[in-house]
This record gives structure tokens, C-alpha cells and sequence, in this order.
């Protein structure tokens, strides 16, 4: 750009653009160098990708109209060529479009959809806040990327319509947009049960932050301000943690807000589903939001850098996350490995408030962005959702992230990335995000497992090395239940925290109306499955198989190895299965396709159905198809029309039915042998083919799938990848990419999952009912009844060193007896305390992980043994005969603790009130930290449920201790001036002042 053209770019911006502009360095071509290139290798890759996006773009293009289309937003996708028009390295060839040709495309599209807004008296788009003000962010902003190519008309549009959707929001005041249907953010209430208003509360907000960004100084900026911030503190509202918040954000206390946008335990629920990717709906506006901002130079509202409650969801997030980057999600449907629509939350979070673990999260997705677009469907980044205005979408988000990038790089420079190790560490945990969401969580260094327990969405899932790629986790896929549609009828989750329990672990036990299932995971990332036979073909896993280089894992086959040998499964091509199934020759008149196990979100769709006599032609042809249901459009007689383009599916609500089936009347009898059935991505998991002479009674001649291992010795490698062991009377079996653990009739077994190669089985014999493992070393005690049991685990040893866990067992010659006692339908995990050298005979009652008191057998002379604490020195002790010794070691943590408070969620959260310090401190079990409270500082620790407080207690550091008033809680809104009673919250209230104790215990017991 010539210096002439830069002052005319100035002149229109208007002095306080102008400052803005240069501030910025993202206006084009103003303060980058000619030459410069992306500012780091994670840009980078946004910007190639977006030029083999363009291939994409450029296919929408409307030849006839002259513009991109209307259609999906996809006109949206100017903002992607935007940044590719005002950046250098522009690449013809990888765009598939020339520079110039580009720029007219998309000059032409900004002229007409501006001119076309509703806002500036158009009839095609915009105004409407749902979804067209999502679209209209993008819009924008790439106008102003393009502003100095713009005509004057063009230009006063963009103003028009930035200015209008400001003043059109505003006067609704928290009403409803009359355009936008049934969506409501239910006024500034909000709502969390069903639909999360979160997502609704951001698009009220983004519709008002380009006219804050551009035009600051109109009349009107005042109340697009008040609403902005109103909108914005209300997303990710909750009352219980708000209330105890008097910092002021833009001017207003968090304690004011009134939304309750979340479940109490920071999960966001939308669509009824649970799926931590609608919690990044928070930061995805405010990167859209942002853009403006640092675009135009204007200050960043503070909501967006202190967004209430936004660390606290954050923290769920990287509970949640994958290798890849994104969460996983068990409970979503559609909307998995959306990559490029994902981008945009971790580069706000890395780039604009300087979040290394986000900036780690965001490199290991734009590092499988490039393989995942060239995957077919090719060019397209998010090809695995059923929703045509996610790809636009995508493409401008890419490029608002790619922006953020270039802000961050004039601002402070690069953010840089904690590595693997660190990540894993900060984002492992556990949580039970309760009964309603259905989620009970836990993400180790090495896996990521869940129980899932929301109708619907039914299933324990397991994720070794949190592979975005391995299992199908996804919606309606089973995982070790076969079905995911199975009633619930209790729930019972147990969790094990490092900080109270000295490891992170949890137990979910679900009753059906068939039996019990349970799932325990271990801090190692291995899991124990076991069950009482709840179905038939229990123990599913359904594993990814495609050929997606550069991506860990999908090289095209997985090899699963047995005791009985090995078998590889080449990938197969989306949508393209085709099944040949001979048979012994028969007559019939009639031939049918009887399902047996539908796809779990679609159900069964064929392309055509064949019928064959050895090599003779298709009899079906010159047949009449039915079929149990039909979708309109897709009725029966297209399976047999020969037509590769038409198809048969089931109808929408048939879907999850199981026996749906297409039949065809061969007008006669005939003789067949085969049939060959080419089926959509609605692909039947498990069908019969059966045979009849009058279409009544159905004779069994073929069973789709043949398993291509069965295995009877309990062991499978799944590619390296995973291992599991099986103790059950059922084979395992692989049949294509699914995996059955106990394949056949229901019948009870247990499961090891290993996050590496299959280990020898731990179940040991521990008596009806109950199912007990030693796995990685932990003892695992399921009871599967509904009534209480006891009895003794037979826990083998290794020489003469014996494990000894929590409670009482006895030293045998081969190993322990250890007594258990558990309530109905529970699940304990046991860390083994210490490690016992000795003879048989001797008795072990360990206490807590310091203490273990130790009974030597009948005899007459002492019994020497040794005694090792997990993680501490060995000690020799000497037995008196049939005398009790405790053996205790002072310098180790008691583990269990009995403190209630230890680990709990604490308010007020980030951004904390000025003068204090993180209340988190007074609660983390290091007596090193404390509470700094402030001027009248007070704090709230969340117990996780209500509970029978019998005591509180403070402790202090050196210094002068300020007054403090203990209050107790059961909804975290309205406090009680106690000690004692029933309370899910308890807060400290003091009168702290300048150079005062800090608070470095808050201890909470029954």
C-alpha cells in the first residue's frame, strides 16, 4: 500500500480509527511489513488451510448471481478470503481460484449482502438474531479487513447495519427477538435444566459488540454498553457461586447477576445433551466478540478478559479434553471432530488471555487440522456434522483465530505452550457432575473414562491416551452396553480424589431392569467393566478405522491380536459397505433383510438390495419391495430399481427400532444362493437374511456379521493401542470395527481395560455377588445386588510379599484374605497402603495410609516382619506372639481424610474481588498457602451435596487473627450464622484488614 492510499484509509476511519487501526496492526496492510509471513507455525497452518478451504468456498460459488449464496450463510465465507486477500503468500494454486478473480467474488458478495441486510431495508437477511447475527459478526469484520476496496454505498451499509443490529437489540430490552422463533434467553433469568440459555445470552451480546467496536462514539453506545455487559456477566451464570462475588466487572457487581445458565457442578446442557462443547460456546463469542475490539483498536470490555465463572467451566473443559485438542463427548451426537469450528475457543483463551494450556490444546488441534481436511469428504473442516452453516461458520472462525494469532504477536509476542507432561497433569481430576446431567468423569495422564447415565445416552466410556480417534464415543454409539437406550433405575457414583483419598479414581454402578453394571476407573487409566449379563452381546467398543495420515492411529487398518492369533481390518470407505452373503442354494419367492442391530443414530438405508442365483442376474430387479417403514422419498421399491442414487431408508421415528426390514416378492419361486446388499452410512451393524415361500413363515439362510476373530482365552490387543482382559463364560469376538466382549447370551464377566498391552486377569474369588479385581495393583470391590454383602476376597501374593489394603486381611501361604463389607450396589476402590514382608498368620487391619496395626499368629517366639508404606522406607518390626502392634509413620498424610473441605470448589472464583487471593488456598491441604480474604473478605467452599456438619474449623497464619463468622448453606443463596447442621456451602465471613492472618485450613467434618 502507497503512502497516498494509506492516508486515504486514515482519512476514512476518522482520527480515532485511524490511532486505533495502527494500533492494531490488523487492518490491511497498515504496520505489517510487505514481506512478513504468519506470525507463528500454528498460524501458519490456519492459513494454508484456509486456502485449501477456498476450493470449497469457490464451489458455492453462485456463477449466475455472482455472489457466493444465501443458502446455509455461506456467503459467510468473505471473511475467510478476506484474511487470504489482505495477507501475503496468496497461493493460486493451492486456492484453486486466481488472487484477482478471488477478490471480485468476493467484493461483488459484500456489495450485495450488505445492501440486501433487513437493516438497511433489504429482505434477505439479518436483524434476526438467530443465527443471522452470528453470520453478521463475520460479515463485518471482513468489510472492514476490506474497507478501503469497498465502494462508499458498500461502506455506509456496513455502518448501517452495524449501527441498526446495535439499536435493534438494545430495544428489546430482555425480551425476546420476535423473528427468532422459539430461541429466548428467557430473559436475564437464564436457564440451565434442558436448554442452556448461555448460548443465547452470547448471541444478544455479539449482535451489540461490532457497533461498540466501530462506532464508540455514538449517541446511542451507552446503552449498547449496558446491555453488552448485562448479557455478557449473565452467560455462564449461577447464582450459588455469583452470589458470593462483589467484584465489579465493567462497572457492575457479579453478585448482581440473576441468570442460572449452569448446573451447580459447571456443566452446560443444550439440546438435552451434556457435552462440554457447548461450553465453549463462552469463549467462541467472545473471540468473535474480541476481534471487533482489537481489530478497530477499541478497549476489550472487561467481561471478556474476567468473564464470571469462565475459569470454573474451564476447568470441566480440560477434564474433558482429547489428544486432539477438542473434548470429548459422549453425550453429542452430531457434533464431534468438528475441527474447525473448534479452533476459535482456545486461540481467544491462548491467545487473548494468554492461556498456556489453552495454547497447548490449540496446537494439538491445528496440528491435526490439515490431515482432517484432506480426508474425504476433501478441503472441508467440519465433515463429520450434519449442519451445512458449520462449514461457513468454520471458515470464519479459522480466520478470526488466524487474527488473534497476528494481535498477540504485536502484543507481548508468542504464547507459549506447556508441554505434554504439564497439561496432562493440570487438566487431570474427577468429577460427579450429578444425577441430572448423568456424567461422572475422570481424566488420567493416560485415559479419559466416563459413566454415563442420561437417558438416551447410556454407556461407560473409556478413551486410552485420550485418543480423539481410537473408540467411537460419540451420541448414540454403545460403549460396553450394547445399547445406549437402556432405562436407568438407580445410579450410584463414587469418587477418589488425589487431595482427600491420595489418588483420583471413581466407581458409577447403574441398576437396569435386567441386572447390574459397573464401572471403575484407576489413576493409571486403566477400567474394571463388570456385569451381571444386562444383554445379550454385552462389552461393545466400535473403533475408528480410517486411512487419515498424519493423524496417530488412522493409517488405514487396525490389527486386533488374541492367544488364538491375528487378524487386520483394512478401512472401509464411508457409506460405500458392501455385503456378499452366499448361502446353500434354496427356493423361495420371497427374500428378506430382517435387522437385528440398527446404526445407532440412523438406522438402516440400503442403496439397492440384490438377489442372486450364482452368477445369473439381479432377481430382485423385476421384483415388489416392502418394508417395515419407509422416510419419504426413500420408499422400499428404490432398493431394487437399480438406480445407485435412489435408496430405501427407515422412517425417522423407526430409526432405533431393531427388526425393521425390507423384503422383496420375487414374483415367483426361483432358486437363490446370494444376495448383496449395498448400503448407506445408515449401515446395518447386525441382519438376517432369511427366506419364505408364501412371505409368512421365514426360514434363516445368512447372518450378517461373521466375527473375524472369536476368541475364548480372554485376551485382545486392539492396534497397539489398547488392552483388555476378559474373565467370562462368552467368547470375544471382532467383527469389522466392533468389538464384543461377550459375545453371546447374557451371562456375568468382568473386563481390564489397559491403556497399553493386556495384563493376566485380576479377578480374584470374592463370593456371590460381589466381583473384586486387583488391577494395576488396586483392589476393586463391586457389589452387583441391591443388598448389602460381605464376605472375604482371596487375593493371590507374589513370594513372600503381601499387599495390604484398607481393612482387615489375614497372611496366607499364597497371598491374603481380605474382608469386606459393602453396601448394596456399591463399588470401592483400594490403593494398596503398604507392603508386608512376614509369615503366614499374621493379621493386618490398616487404618488410614500411615497406620496399620499388625497381630502376629499363635506361637512362642516373636515374628520378624517388614513393613513398607506406599511411597516411604521399609521398617522392620518385631511381633510378640498373639499381640497387637501398631505400626505408625508420622511423617505420611493419613489418606483417607476424613476433612469435607479439602479440594471443594470455592467461591468467589475468578476474577476475584481486588486484595484477594484465591480461597482455593484455604483448602488445598498444603499448609504452605492461605486464604488472603481482603477488606471484608469472605469465601464459600462447595461440599458437592448437603451433608450433616457436625464442625468447622479455621486455622490460621502467624498474626493477627480477624473476627470470622462461619455460615452454613443448603442452596448456596440464603446463609445461616453456624457451625453444625445441614449444609452443602459453608462460608467464612471476617473483618480482615491489611497485614492480618490468612486463612490456610477451612476443615469441615460430620
Amino acid at each position: 500500500m502507497g503512502e497516498l492510499d494509506r492516508r486515504q484509509v486514515l482519512r476514512l476511519l476518522g482520527a480515532g480509527g485511524a490511532a486505533a487501526a495502527l494500533a492494531s496492526g490488523l487492518l490491511p496492510s497498515i504496520a505489517r511489513a510487505a514481506d512478513s509471513g504468519p506470525p507463528d507455525a500454528v498460524a501458519a497452518t490456519y492459513l494454508r488451510v484456509l486456502l485449501r478451504h477456498t476450493r470449497w468456498a469457490e464451489q458455492q460459488f453462485d456463477p449466475v448471481a455472482g455472489t457466493y449464496p444465501l443458502r446455509d450463510f455461506t456467503f459467510a465465507v468473505v471473511l475467510g478470503n478476506a484474511v487470504l486477500l489482505t495477507r501475503d503468500g496468496y497461493d493460486a494454486a493451492i486456492a484453486g481460484v486466481g488472487r484477482e478473480t478471488l477478490r471480485d467474488h468476493t467484493l461483488a458478495t459484500i456489495r450485495r449482502f450488505a445492501a440486501s441486510n433487513r437493516l438497511v431495508g433489504g429482505t434477505e437477511w439479518g436483524r434476526k438474531l438467530f443465527f443471522d447475527t452470528t453470520f453478521q459478526s463475520y460479515f463485518v469484520l471482513a468489510a472492514r479487513l476490506l474497507w478501503t476496496d469497498l465502494d462508499d454505498a458498500t461502506r455506509g451499509n456496513v455502518e448501517r447495519i452495524t449501527a441498526g443490529q446495535a439499536a435493534y437489540t438494545t430495544a428489546l430490552g430482555t425480551g425476546d427477538d420476535p423473528d427468532s422463533g422459539s430461541w429466548t434467553p428467557n430473559g436475564l433469568r437464564g436457564g440451565h435444566v434442558g436448554d442452556t440459555k448461555l448460548e443465547e445470552m452470547g448471541v444478544y451480546a455479539q449482535s451489540l459488540a461490532p457497533a461498540l467496536a466501530w462506532a464508540p462514539a455514538d449517541p446511542r453506545a451507552g446503552g449498547w454498553r449496558e446491555a453488552f455487559g448485562a448479557w455478557s456477566r449473565n452467560e455462564a451464570g449461577l447464582p450459588a457461586a455469583d452470589l458470593a462475588n462483589p467484584r465489579l466487572v465493567d462497572g457492575r457487581p457479579i453478585s448482581a447477576n440473576t441468570a442460572a445458565n449452569l448446573y451447580d457442578t459447571f456443566l452446560v446442557e443444550n439440546h438435552g445433551s451434556f457435552g462440554p462443547h457447548y461450553q465453549e460456546e463462552l469463549w467462541r463469542t467472545s473471540g468473535r466478540n474480541a476481534m471487533h475490539f482489537l481489530a478497530a483498536g477499541t478497549p476489550l470490555p472487561e467481561v471478556l478478559t474476567a468473564q464470571p465463572n469462565g475459569e470454573l467451566l474451564w476447568r470441566t473443559m480440560l477434564l474433558m479434553t482429547s489428544d486432539a485438542g477438542e473434548p470429548l463427548m459422549p453425550m453429542v451426537a452430531d457434533r464431534e471432530h468438528l475441527y474447525g469450528r473448534d479452533v476459535i475457543p482456545l486461540a481467544f483463551r491462548a491467545q487473548v488471555l494468554g492461556d498456556r494450556h489453552a495454547a497447548h490444546a490449540e496446537a494439538q488441534l491445528a496440528a491435526r487440522l490439515e490431515p482432517y481436511q484432506a480426508y474425504a469428504p476433501a478441503d472441508r473442516i467440519t465433515k463429520f456434522s450434519g449442519e451445512p452453516k458449520y462449514e461457513p461458520e468454520a471458515r470464519a472462525e479459522l480466520a478470526i483465530s488466524y487474527l488473534l494469532h497476528e494481535w498477540r504477536a504485536s502484543h507481548g509476542g508468542p504464547v507459549v505452550p506447556v508441554g505434554d507432561r504439564e497439561f496432562a497433569a493440570h487438566a487431570a481430576g474427577v468429577a460427579d457432575f450429578g444425577a441430572g446431567p448423568g456424567l461422572l468423569a475422570h481424566r488420567s495422564p493416560a485415559a479419559w473414562a466416563g459413566t454415563v447415565s442420561k437417558p438416551g445416552f447410556v454407556k461407560f466410556a473409556w478413551q486410552p491416551h485420550h485418543d480423539d480417534w481410537l473408540f467411537v464415543l460419540g451420541g448414540a454409539n454403545p460403549m460396553l452396553l450394547p445399547s445406549t437406550n437402556v432405562a436407568v433405575r438407580e445410579r450410584h457414583a463414587t469418587t477418589y480424589t488425589k487431595i482427600r483419598d491420595g489418588f483420583d479414581g471413581t466407581v458409577g454402578v447403574l441398576r437396569f431392569d435386567t441386572g447390574y453394571a459397573t464401572f471403575a476407573t484407576l489413576p493409571t487409566g486403566a477400567a474394571v467393566y463388570a456385569s451381571t449379563g444386562v444383554a445379550e452381546g454385552e462389552g461393545v467398543l466400535n473403533v475408528y478405522n480410517l486411512s487419515m495420515p498424519g493423524v496417530p492411529g488412522l493409517d488405514g487398518d487396525r490389527t486386533y491380536t488374541a492367544a488364538e492369533g491375528s487378524v487386520t481390518l483394512k478401512a472401509q470407505t464411508p457409506g460405500v459397505r458392501t455385503d456378499d452373503l452366499t448361502f446353500a442354494p434354496v427356493t423361495a419367492r420371497h427374500v428378506r433383510m430382517l435387522g437385528v442391530q440398527p446404526d445407532p443414530q440412523y438406522g438402516y438405508s440400503l442403496w439397492a438390495f440384490e438377489v442372486r442365483d450364482g452368477d445369473g442376474p439381479d432377481l430382485a430387479r423385476t421384483g415388489t419391495a416392502s418394508a417395515s417403514s419407509a422416510a419419504p422419498g426413500k420408499e422400499a421399491k428404490y432398493a431394487v430399481d437399480g438406480d445407485p442414487t435412489s435408496r430405501w431408508a427407515v422412517s425417522t421415528s423407526d430409526r432405533p427400532r431393531a427388526d425393521s426390514w425390507l423384503a422383496v416378492d420375487l414374483g415367483a419361486p426361483r432358486t437363490v444362493d446370494r444376495v448383496r446388499l449395498s448400503w448407506e452410512a445408515a449401515a446395518g451393524r447386525k441382519y438376517r437374511i432369511e427366506t419364505s415361500a408364501d412371505g409368512v413363515a421365514w426360514t434363516l439362510v445368512a447372518s450378517y456379521p461373521v466375527p473375524a476373530l472369536s476368541s475364548t482365552r480372554g485376551r485382545l490387543d486392539i492396534d497397539g493401542r489398547a488392552g483388555i482382559t476378559v474373565a467370562g463364560p462368552n467368547p470375544l469376538t471382532v467383527t469389522g470395527d466392533r468389538v464384543t466382549l461377550s459375545d453371546g447370551p447374557p451371562a456375568p464377566f468382568v473386563a481390564e481395560l489397559y491403556p497399553g498391552p493386556a495384563k493376566a486377569s485380576g479377578r480374584v474369588p470374592a463370593g456371590a455377588a460381589v466381583e473384586a479385581t486387583v488391577t494395576d495393583g488396586f483392589l476393586v470391590l463391586l457389589n452387583l445386588s441391591g443388598a448389602a454383602a460381605s464376605g472375604t476376597a482371596i487375593i493371590p501374593g507374589h513370594g513372600s510379599t503381601r499387599r495390604l489394603y484398607r481393612g482387615e486381611q489375614t497372611v496366607t501361604r499364597t497371598g491374603t484374605e481380605f474382608s469386606y463389607a459393602l453396601a448394596a450396589a456399591e463399588g470401592r476402590i483400594e490403593p494398596p497402603r503398604f507392603t508386608l514382608t512376614g509369615p503366614a498368620g499374621v493379621r493386618a487391619v490398616v487404618r488410614d495410609a500411615s497406620r496399620v496395626e499388625l497381630t502376629a499368629p499363635a506361637g512362642l517366639l516373636p515374628v520378624p516382619v517388614t513393613v513398607t508404606p506406599d511411597g516411604g522406607r521399609a521398617r522392620p518390626v518385631l511381633l510378640p506372639p498373639r499381640r497387637t502392634v501398631p505400626v505408625v509413620f508420622g511423617d505420611l498424610r493419613p489418606y483417607p481424610l476424613a476433612d469435607l473441605a479439602l479440594g471443594a470448589v470455592t467461591f468467589p472464583a475468578e476474577p476475584l474481588p481486588p486484595g484477594m487471593s484465591s480461597p482455593a488456598a484455604a483448602v488445598d491441604d498444603d499448609p504452605a498457602t492461605a486464604w488472603r480474604p481482603g477488606p471484608g473478605g469472605r469465601m464459600v467452599a462447595d461440599l458437592g451435596a448437603v451433608t450433616a456438619v457436625s464442625a468447622v474449623e479455621l486455622t490460621w497464619t502467624r498474626g493477627r487473627v480477624p473476627a470470622a463468622t462461619v455460615e452454613l448453606s443448603v442452596d448456596g443463596v440464603t446463609y445461616t450464622a453456624t457451625r453444625t447442621g445441614p449444609a452443602r456451602y459453608v462460608a467464612v465471613r471476617t473483618d480482615w484488614r491489611s497485614g492480618d492472618a490468612g486463612l490456610t485450613r477451612l476443615s469441615v467434618r460430620t
